[in-house]
């Protein structure tokens, strides 16, 4: 999703006129979820998905069509993903519908649209035939349909996910680079200066040169927020999870083999800090893919992250 409102901005910027196709409800079985987000400029170029298939397909040669007439009024389409309706089918047959608004956006859209991407708190966009703004005012979503030139929609649009990854070495880098690609914000930490791999990450949207031992005063971690520790040493390891294991996190893992954790988990009972103390805590992080390179650790630790995710966690803690 944040990719797609950067690919937004980059082309009103440069004066590309681009059609936001935004997902605004959906029932059943519906490929395309409410919140899916989805753009197409002028060249025909799209970012993001509203759900795939002929469905989508549709969707976006409408998209061209109006822009290719200059067409700057927004619309809504309901698709209905079944043969029983005999108006707006889909083309699909999975089952249940869903709700799209096609709005076209120009420049004086763009302040908007940078709002959207600079987000760190929940907003509200608000569409319709006569604007495209947003609001904090709201504690709720709404939609009213009158036709599919006059309606009105108001969507909670929550701000990126955020990860922060103690560990600047080749396995923190793969997972950047991982949690990137999911439209995670993501926040890597070392405490060794000029690294390589971690001067090397494009990926990562803030770096960080801290001294571990006085975590968490050195960053900012929020309650919905995930932790991931993978640092270059077991002992950097145990120090990070020190200091955090007892905030109000989401979500914490931290890498190592069995025999590394049953270690730590031996020391930590030694010095006061029982199982129980521990059990939110992932270790080892990461679904058993056998894996091991980088990347493919990565792909573990990000697997176990979206399947808590989805599941919601056992802990009561929850980062949706």
């Amino acid at each position: 999703m944040q990719t797609t409102w950067r690919f937004i901005k980059d082309n009103i910027k440069d004066n590309i006129p681009t059609v936001l196709l935004y997902v605004v409800e959906s029932t059943g079985s519906s490929p395309g979820r409410k919140g899916f987000v989805m753009a197409v400029n002028q060249k025909g170029i799209f970012e993001g998905t509203i759900g795939g298939g002929i469905m989508e397909v549709k969707m976006i040669e409408l998209a061209k069509s109006k822009l290719a007439k200059g067409d700057l009024e927004p619309v809504i389409r309901q698709q209905f993903h079944d043969k029983k309706h005999t108006k707006n089918r889909s083309g699909l047959i999975c089952s249940g519908e869903q709700t799209v608004v096609l709005f076209p956006l120009q420049n004086s859209n763009l302040e908007t649209i940078d709002s959207i991407v600079k987000r760190k708190e929940n907003l509200f966009l608000e569409m319709s035939s006569k604007g495209f703004s947003l609001t904090k005012d709201s504690e709720q979503d709404s939609i009213q349909i009158n036709s599919s030139e006059d309606f009105f929609v108001k969507i909670k649009i929550a701000p990126p996910k955020r990860i922060h990854i103690f560990g600047g070495g080749h396995v923190g880098t793969a997972l950047s680079k991982q949690m990137a690609f999911l439209n995670y914000y993501v926040v890597q930490y070392d405490d060794r200066m000029d690294l390589v791999t971690m001067q090397a990450n494009s990926y990562a949207h803030e770096k960080k040169i801290i001294d571990f031992g006085n975590l968490p005063i050195n960053c900012e971690i929020q309650k919905e927020d995930i932790v991931v520790i993978v640092s270059f040493s077991y002992r950097t390891d145990k120090t990070i999870l020190l200091k955090l294991y007892k905030e109000p996190i989401a979500f914490i893992g931290m890498m190592g083999s069995d025999a590394k954790i049953k270690t730590l988990r031996a020391e930590m009972l030694k010095e006061g800090i029982n199982e129980n103390d521990l059990k939110h805590v992932h270790m080892p992080i990461g679904v058993n893919i056998f894996s091991k390179k980088a990347e493919e650790i990565a792909v573990s630790i990000a697997g176990q992250i979206i399947l808590e995710n989805n599941r919601n966690l056992p802990t009561g803690r929850s980062y949706d």
